[in-house]
C-alpha cells in the first residue's frame, strides 16, 4: 500500500462502519486490544480500515471517530514519515514478510514513542510471514510494550500459527453486500450498469472493481474469464486458455478461478451437484485452496505449470460431455 500523499483524514470503507463504530467506542474507553487481527477477502478494504485506525491512534486531536487531519502527527502520517508508525509489507518483488523486517519491528517496539502518544505497527498481509518471522514476532505480542499497538491484516488465518492468533483479537470483516459495493462504485462511475459490470468482472470485490475502472486491466480480465467459459464449452484448447493467463499473477488466477467455481456451484441444484461434474467443482476448489495457502505462506509455484495443470483438470472434470451429465448446459455456464 502506498502511504505517501494520503488525504488529511483516513476513514474505513462505508460497509465497515459498523465495525468502526465499535472499535472507536473501545478506544474512547481505553479498551482497545494491543493486537488486532483483521481478516477478510482481498480487495474489500482491510488495509483502509488498518490505516484509518493507525492514524486515529497517532492523532493528537481526534475529531469524532477520525483523525483530525491537521495536527503535526496527521501531517507526518499523511506523508508516510511519522516516526512512531511502521507499515510492514513484502519488499520489492517478494511475497513474504521476512524475518529481518520483523527484527526491525521488535527493535522499534522497544523505543519510546517520539510524540509521547502511541506506536503503531501494521503487518500487511500478516499471513505472508514464514515460521521464523512469526517466532520473532511472538515475544512482542506476548509482552507488548506500553502504548504499542499491532494491526495484523490477513486475507486468511489458515496459515497463521495458533500462538499468534491466540494473542490477537480477531475481527472478521465480511465481504460487503452487492448493493453496498454498487452504491460505492456508482460514486465513481455515475452509471449503475457499468458499476454492475465492473463488480461482476472483479468477482464481487469492490476495490478490484475500482482498479479495473481506473486502470487498463478490465478488457484483459474480461478476455481471461471469457476464455474459461470457452474452454469449458470445448471452443478453445487448454493451451489457448493458458495463453490468456500467461501475464497474470498466480494469486490473481487462483482468486478468479475460485470465484467462478463458487458462483457456478451456487447456481446448481442439489441433483446437479451430485453428478460427477458437480463433485468435480469441489475437487477443483479444494486444490485451489491448497495452492492459495501455499502461496500465502511464501511458496512460489511455477506459474505456467500451475495454471496449465488447473485448466487441464478443469477441462477434464467439467468440460462439455454427455447431456445427462452436462451441468453447463443446464446452468447456463459461467456468467461473465
Amino acid at each position: 500500500m502506498e502511504l505517501s500523499d494520503l488525504p488529511e483524514q483516513s476513514s474505513p470503507m462505508p460497509w465497515h462502519n459498523q465495525y468502526w463504530g465499535h472499535f472507536h467506542e473501545r478506544l474512547a474507553a481505553g479498551q482497545l486490544p494491543h493486537a488486532l487481527m483483521l481478516v477478510g477477502e482481498q480487495h474489500t478494504g482491510k488495509s483502509q480500515f488498518a490505516i484509518a485506525l493507525a492514524r486515529l491512534l497517532l492523532c493528537s486531536h481526534p475529531q469524532g471517530a477520525l483523525n483530525c487531519g491537521h495536527c503535526h502527527a496527521c501531517q507526518l502520517s499523511a506523508s508516510g514519515s511519522h516516526g512512531d508508525f511502521r507499515w510492514v509489507q513484502p519488499e520489492d518483488k517478494s511475497r513474504v514478510i521476512k524475518i529481518e523486517q520483523i527484527r526491525n519491528v521488535v527493535r522499534f517496539t522497544n523505543k519510546t514513542a517520539g510524540f509521547g502518544l502511541r506506536k503503531v505497527i501494521v503487518l500487511a498481509p500478516a499471513d505472508s510471514m514464514n515460521l521464523n518471522a512469526y517466532n520473532a514476532l511472538l515475544k512482542s505480542l506476548e509482552e507488548p510494550t506500553k502504548d504499542t499497538y499491532f494491526i495484523l491484516v490477513c486475507h486468511g488465518i489458515h496459515g497463521v500459527p495458533a500462538t499468534i492468533r491466540s494473542r490477537c483479537q480477531i475481527l472478521r470483516l465480511a465481504t460487503p453486500h452487492p448493493e453496498a459495493c454498487l452504491n460505492w462504485l456508482d460514486q465513481t462511475t455515475s452509471d449503475r450498469e457499468q458499476s454492475q459490470q465492473l463488480w461482476s468482472l472483479a468477482g464481487g470485490l469492490p476495490l478490484l472493481a475500482h482498479q479495473l475502472y481506473s486502470g487498463d486491466g478490465g478488457e484483459e480480465l474480461a478476455a481471461q474469464r471469457l476464455g474459461l467459459r470457452a474452454l469449458l464449452g470445448g471452443q478453445i484448447s487448454v493451451h489457448q486458455a493458458a495463453e490468456a493467463w500467461s501475464e497474470a499473477d498466480v494469486s490473481v488466477f487462483l482468486d478468479q478461478l475460485a470465484w467462478e467455481l463458487q458462483r457456478l456451484s451456487g447456481s446448481l441444484s442439489l441433483n446437479q451437484l451430485r453428478t460427477s461434474k458437480g463433485r468435480g467443482i469441489f475437487r477443483l476448489l479444494d486444490e485451489i485452496i491448497r495452492l492459495q495457502r501455499a502461496v500465502s505462506s511464501g511458496a512460489n509455484p511455477g506459474k505456467q505449470l500451475t495454471i496449465g495443470a488447473l485448466l487441464l483438470q478443469m477441462s477434464r472434470e467439467l468440460g462439455a460431455g454427455p447431456l445427462d451429465d452436462n451441468i453447463w448446459g443446464q446452468s447456463g455456464g459461467i456468467n461473465i
